[in-house]
């Protein structure tokens, strides 16, 4: 597959936590021919399943289909929209940003007059749809629809790319690359790709899929941050420098023995790997890890700048060298 038409495909599909139906629809078109059967749980989690040929590992491999965005809560009656969080907001960086529904109506989200940068909060914030009534609004939007920042990829120089949301559609893509590069591998145990919902409210989409599959190992794909721009805090990745092997964020501590063997894959064949220890922040990592009876964790992440901003950025060598390292991996345990 086109690993940046596909990336471009799933970014311009807006999908907010909880409304995840079109982003999943198309993942479904795209995995079909690389797996040998599909279902979709009760939560709405995408799971593709390419089967062993016996007793070995059951693998489990998720990145999130979600994305953050707004909830309409209440319509004025000059026909501004007041909306809620779904998920994590900066409204810094959201502030005065383009916003499209799941209905394709657009406008844009605004300050309200006079709120300073600092004061900044979703009570303070309304969507402007150009409506000139509350009859003309609710003739467009309901109570309970969704909004996101309108999305949109760029190509950049250097291999690079910006738009969003890039968390997590980029590791969505990693994982349909794996399961082509893997697709014509033997391998003895069960490899199951989720593609999982609801991760910006609260990781919950990768806990109940690996409550039901029960895998011996599991691994996330999701972005992480860097320590290479201006101002930053230190950190070990950058972009460019290959895929980020995370051995721990604020919500989880990965498995030794899996975080030695992904660094050992990515040196045996040659990938660029760096080593990811984020302060802040959690993944679907921590969830599959807590499921059931638990499970051994680790997670191969693509570095990102500008997380949750409206232009993401990430470097295409990264993902395709995340892509390689999960594809030996599971080749070699399996």
């Amino acid at each position: 597959m086109n690993f940046y038409s596909v990336l471009k495909e799933l970014c311009l599909c807006p999908s907010v936590s909880g409304r995840e139906q079109k982003i999943r629809e198309k993942i479904s078109a795209i995995v079909s021919p690389f797996c040998d059967e599909m279902r979709t749980d009760a939560l709405g989690n995408l799971i593709a399943v390419k089967k062993g040929v016996g007793g070995g590992k059951r693998v489990m491999l998720a990145a999130h289909m979600d994305e953050i965005g707004f909830m309409v809560t209440f319509i004025e009656d000059s026909g501004m929209l007041r909306v809620a969080t779904v998920g994590g907001i900066s409204f810094t960086a959201a502030a005065f940003g383009e916003v499209v529904s799941e209905n394709g109506v657009r406008g844009t989200i605004i300050p309200e007059e006079k709120v300073k940068p600092a004061d900044f909060k979703a009570d303070s914030f309304y969507i402007d749809i150009g409506a000139k009534s509350k009859k003309q609004a609710e003739a467009k939007v309901r109570i309970g629809d969704f909004f996101v920042l309108t999305p949109h990829v760029q190509k950049l120089a250097g291999g690079r790319v910006c738009g969003r949301p890039l968390d997590d559609r980029i590791g969505c893509a990693v994982l349909l690359d794996i399961a082509e590069r893997l697709r014509d591998k033997a391998l003895d145990g069960d490899v199951y790709y989720v593609f999982s919902v609801q991760e910006e409210v609260g990781c919950r989409g990768a806990m109940t899929a690996a409550f039901a599959i029960k895998p011996d190992i599991a691994i996330c794909l999701d972005v992480t941050a860097t320590g290479d721009t201006l101002g930053a805090s230190p950190m070990a990745c950058r972009l460019g420098d290959g895929a980020a092997v995370k051995i721990k964020d604020a919500s989880v501590i990965c498995n030794e023995e899996i975080v030695r063997g992904l660094c050992e894959t990515a040196q045996e064949n040659k990938i660029k790997y760096q080593k990811e220890i984020l302060l802040f922040g959690g993944t679907d990592t921590s969830s599959m890890q807590l499921a059931g009876a638990g499970a051994a964790v680790g997670a191969v992440s693509i570095p990102t700048r500008y997380i949750h901003s409206g232009n993401e950025m990430c470097d295409l060598s990264d993902a395709q060298s995340c892509a390689a390292l999960v594809s030996e991996y599971v080749k070699k345990i399996g």
